[in-house]
Parts: C-alpha cells; sequence; structure tokens
C-alpha cells in the first residue's frame, strides 16, 4: 500500500461515526482510535489507546473470559462475530455488535481489527416488539377461553333448559303416553348433547390420550346407531352406507364414538330447514397429506356427509381449529373439528375436509387398518 494509499484509508476510516474501528496488539491492547469509537464509548484517543480491550466488557463477561475467548475464536476460526452489552466510559451499559478480524502478516499474527455498532435503540425496539406480541397472544388467549366459556355456559343452560321443561310438561301430560315419548326424546337428546360437550371439553383438557383396540369399525357404528340418530331432529334424514368385509382397525372406541356424533351433529347444525346426513365407510388407500413422500397405505374411511349450508374456503381453512367457530353463542364450543382432527391424527390416520357453499358438507376419517398399524 503506498503512502498515499494509506492516507487516503486513514481519512475514510477517520470520517465514520456510527461504528468503533480500531486495532489491536496480538495480546489486545488497543493500537488506535477512530472518532466513532469516542461518540460511542466515550473515550479520547489519548485516554484509550495502550488499554485492554476488555475494559469495555462487563464484570461478568470479563469474569466468563468473554475477551481472551473472542480473540481465541478470532485467530482460530478466522472471524468472531457476538452481539452482547458493553460498558461506555460513564459506566451505562450499551448494546453492541462486534466483529473481530485477526490480521496476519507473512503467517505471523500482528493484530486484530474490532468493529463496534450501537445497537441498543434496535435491541430495545425489538424487545418492545417482542413484549407486545406476547402480550396480544396472552389477549387473545383470554378472549378464546372467554369465548369458550361463554359458549359453553350457554350451551349447558340451554340443554338444562330443555330438559327440565320437558320433565315438567312430562308430570303434566302422564296420560298422554305419545306426548310423554316425544318429549322424553327431546330430553335425551339434550342429554346426549351435554354428554358430547363433556367429552369435547375432557379430550381438549388432557390432550385427547388414546386406548386404542382392535375394533370392528361398522360394527362400532351400529352400536351407536341410536346414539347418533337422536341427534338429528325429525326433519332430518339420517342413512347408513357401510361397506362390506372392511379390516379391523386400532381406535379408542370412546372417542371414535364422539368424533362420529362431533361431525353428525355438525351437520344437523348446518341443516335448519332440513336435510340429509349420510355415514358411510370404505377401504380407502391413501398417501398421509401431511407426509406426501410416504408411501399408500390402505385406511377404513369414516365419512360422513350432510346437505346442508356448506363452508366458504376462508371458514374451512380454520374449521380444525380449536374454538374456532362460526355458530352463535350457545349453538358449538368451536372443539368439534377440532377434536375430529386431533382423534384421526392421534390414531395414525388423518381426516380430510370437503365442502362448498350451497351444497353440504363432507368430512372422512382414515384409520389405518390393524395389518397397516402392525
Amino acid at each position: 500500500m503506498t503512502d498515499d494509499e494509506r492516507q487516503q484509508f486513514h481519512l475514510l476510516v477517520q470520517s465514520i461515526t456510527d461504528y468503533a474501528i480500531y486495532m489491536l496488539d496480538p495480546n489486545g491492547f488497543i493500537c488506535n482510535w477512530n472518532p466513532g469509537g469516542q461518540l460511542i464509548k466515550g473515550y479520547a484517543r489519548e485516554e484509550i489507546v495502550g488499554q485492554h480491550f476488555s475494559r469495555f466488557y462487563t464484570e461478568e463477561d470479563r469474569a466468563a473470559g468473554e475477551p481472551e475467548y473472542g480473540l481465541r475464536m478470532a485467530r482460530e476460526q478466522g472471524r468472531y462475530e457476538k452481539e452482547g452489552w458493553r460498558l461506555r466510559k460513564n459506566g451505562s451499559r450499551f448494546r453492541a455488535s462486534i466483529v473481530l478480524d485477526p490480521i496476519w502478516q507473512n503467517g505471523e499474527l500482528v493484530g486484530y481489527a474490532k468493529v463496534t455498532r450501537d445497537i441498543t435503540e434496535r435491541y430495545e425496539a425489538q424487545k418492545r416488539l417482542e413484549h407486545a406480541q406476547r402480550a396480544l397472544v396472552q389477549s387473545q388467549k383470554i378472549e378464546a377461553i372467554g369465548k369458550l366459556t361463554l359458549g359453553l355456559a350457554h350451551d349447558f343452560n340451554n340443554l338444562l333448559t330443555v330438559i327440565v321443561n320437558s320433565l315438567d310438561l312430562i308430570k303434566m301430560h302422564q296420560g298422554n303416553e305419545e306426548r310423554v315419548t316425544r318429549l322424553a326424546e327431546g330430553a335425551m337428546r339434550a342429554a346426549d348433547r351435554g354428554t358430547l360437550l363433556t367429552r369435547q371439553l375432557l379430550a381438549f383438557a388432557r390432550g385427547q390420550s388414546l386406548a386404542p383396540e382392535r375394533h370392528d369399525i361398522n360394527g362400532l357404528l351400529h352400536r351407536s346407531e341410536a346414539l347418533y340418530r337422536r341427534a338429528c331432529d325429525s326433519s332430518i334424514g339420517m342413512s347408513f352406507d357401510l361397506g362390506m368385509d372392511l379390516p379391523q382397525a386400532l381406535v379408542d372406541a370412546t372417542q371414535f364414538e364422539a368424533a362420529v356424533l362431533n361431525l353428525v351433529v355438525n351437520g344437523r347444525d348446518a341443516m335448519s330447514d332440513g336435510g340429509d346426513i349420510v355415514v358411510a365407510t370404505r377401504l380407502r388407500r391413501a398417501v398421509p397429506p401431511d407426509r406426501p413422500e410416504a408411501d399408500a397405505a390402505d385406511y377404513v374411511c369414516v365419512c360422513v356427509t350432510d346437505t346442508g349450508t356448506g363452508m366458504s374456503e376462508a371458514v374451512q381453512e380454520r374449521a380444525s381449529e380449536p374454538f374456532f367457530t362460526t355458530k352463535e353463542i350457545g349453538k358449538g364450543s368451536g372443539l368439534g373439528l377440532s377434536q375430529v382432527f386431533g382423534f384421526a391424527a392421534q390414531s395414525g390416520g388423518f381426516a380430510e375436509l370437503r365442502s362448498r357453499e350451497g351444497e353440504g358438507t363432507s368430512v372422512s376419517i382414515f384409520l389405518p387398518t390393524t395389518e397397516a398399524a402392525a
């Protein structure tokens, strides 16, 4: 480098005030100092040249050997970058981003180039943003819990009202067998709905712990058929289209019943003017959507289809989220589809949702066969 080039480089370094740029000797003592160093750290050139650069570190970092570690890593790795707290002349702390590069001459270490930038404002802004994000998340959690609590309170109040009113009317019309039967069926539907809500809450609270066993899926559906039919109003037709000779699947029978009941209730709620619900089973060969690289496997597929109002694409994207619901307060907790999707995943399978506005909804639960699960 010529004398003119050295002079130009010196002027360049001396004109930079946003960065502290200085050199250290091989032992970490300061050899020179630019105006940026004085602006950021508070030391004039004559005060700091000849001092060890460890004086900029906090007492904790010095005790931990951070200055020596930085020199060693720069020497061994060719560069050392770090962010941490440093001290100004007046004892105040600032957040620093530092870069330490070794300087070699003819294969011999002659010193280090040290660049320090004050990033305190950026660091504090980031911390404020993180604090605001945590506060927002906490607020959203509280809002979700509030909505859940309000929805459940209304749900249970409505169910208890139906049950109590039905029992009162049964006492008043004990001689009218047909009327008593209708009232008893209404009370049973309300009780079944309360049972479903309780199952949803228990599954959500304990992370839906399952106890899977080998089961004939068609047999489980036949066993709970009365419960599913009771969940529907008289204006809703319900039918079963069950495949023949299906292999067994490893499932938790109680949670399976709750999952199907969730889908039946969702279908019922989507058909205020009546309609049809079909529960179908088939043996399907499929690839899990979350593992497209996996080989196709056999699944027992349980599909619940309704002819209700259907869902928009935006609603479908959020339909399986816990607490998300498009129903009015007191009409749903927002745990139904999340329980179904969670049950399918924990059973080693998956669930699919297909829906179009005005054309109904179909939810399929894919459960691995016992052969595939082995």
